[in-house]
């Protein structure tokens, strides 16, 4: 769905009251957020959409907290106990951003068989008993590739920037460059750096590793780090490659300024910060008493060319093209769940 639709459909259903059969059922609840990062613009974005419509649904009497918590660093261990600190502080729900898909299956087991309720999204997990809120990550991964095989059919060399070494969605967008770069032999995946999802580090990475490759045609990103590659390309006074973004406000900029001075082309992808508040909902829905599959699939979200300036002028500076869920939108998310 085009990212600007999809914005002004979440605007029109935000302004729909909360119907009283959530308030009736969940009112005493408490849900916590475990995030196991905060060091990136999209962490940070995906923060405040937490507090904003958990805020809400607490002062209208949804739930009777919404409380979120960020690890200092971004290790399973610490993240595994400020989970069990949750079982012991009496949360009805867990929320969680994971550091591994793995690592906290422990601590996951401990709060099910509490009878919390535990939903995992973006960095989801393995352990049975929690629910998933998965994005197609090799098919994001997958979908730069595709782009560029129309964009530049002769190819050419590419330099990869990945994610937070260790995660699940970094290993997850790169395999599914990896896979759709060997449908194309034309491209050549030359470099690869880790640029953490923050423009500062892949700045840095990028500069780092350019002296030593060849011409590059184009980048490829996990988003959070297009606008440091362009940096980057420019002070070491190399030609200016393709650099697919990832709907950070700096970097649809940057390609706005670009586009408008030399037609520059190319496209945007990521999965929308607002997913914890989708999040949020759906367990909410579980405690609620409803039927709700394990895993459910929220589309990535990508900007081209021809909606950039839409998407540019509804993205606040500093933040990240977005999506805020709300409960008429879990509810459909539930039904249409394979």
């Amino acid at each position: 769905m085009n990212i600007t639709k999809m914005l002004l459909a979440s605007a029109v259903i935000a302004s729909v009251a909360v119907p009283a059969a959530a308030f009736a059922d969940t009112s005493s609840k408490k849900i916590a957020l475990s995030n196991n990062y905060a060091g990136n613009s999209w962490r940070q974005a995906m923060l405040t959409s937490w507090q904003k419509v958990t805020g809400e649904a607490v002062k209208a009497g949804v739930v009777a907290a919404a409380d979120p918590f960020t690890t200092a660093e971004n290790q399973a261990t610490e993240q595994a106990a400020q989970i069990q600190n949750m079982i012991l502080q009496g949360y009805d729900a867990i929320v969680i951003d994971a550091a591994s898909p793995t690592a906290l299956n422990g601590a996951i087991k401990e709060a099910c068989d509490a009878k919390i309720v535990v939903v995992s999204f973006d960095g989801i997990v393995t352990e049975p008993c929690a629910w998933r809120i998965a994005v197609d990550f090799k098919g994001m991964g997958a979908s730069q590739i595709e782009y560029l095989a129309k964009k530049m059919p002769k190819g050419g060399n590419i330099l990869e920037i990945r994610g937070l070494a260790g995660v699940s969605v970094d290993d997850e967008i790169s395999a599914g460059i990896h896979d759709a770069a060997s449908k194309y032999p034309q491209f050549k995946i030359v470099g690869s750096v880790h640029g953490d999802w923050a423009q500062d580090v892949a700045q840095r990475a990028v500069a780092g590793i350019l002296p030593s490759l060849p011409d590059i045609a184009a980048v490829v990103t996990q988003g959070g780090d297009g606008y440091g590659a362009a940096q980057a390309f420019a002070a070491a006074k190399r030609p200016m490659p393709t650099i697919v973004m990832g709907n950070r406000q700096d970097e649809l900029a940057w390609w706005k300024k670009e586009k408008d001075a030399s037609g520059y082309e190319t496209m945007s992808v990521s999965i929308a910060p607002g997913v914890s508040t989708l999040a949020f909902w759906v367990a909410q829905q579980i405690l609620d008493g409803q039927q709700v599959k394990k895993d459910l699939v929220v589309p990535f979200l990508r900007i081209d060319q021809n909606n950039l300036e839409t998407n540019l002028a509804s993205t606040q500076a500093g933040g990240v093209a977005n999506v805020e869920y709300t409960l008429d939108d879990a509810k459909k998310a539930i039904a249409t769940a394979k």
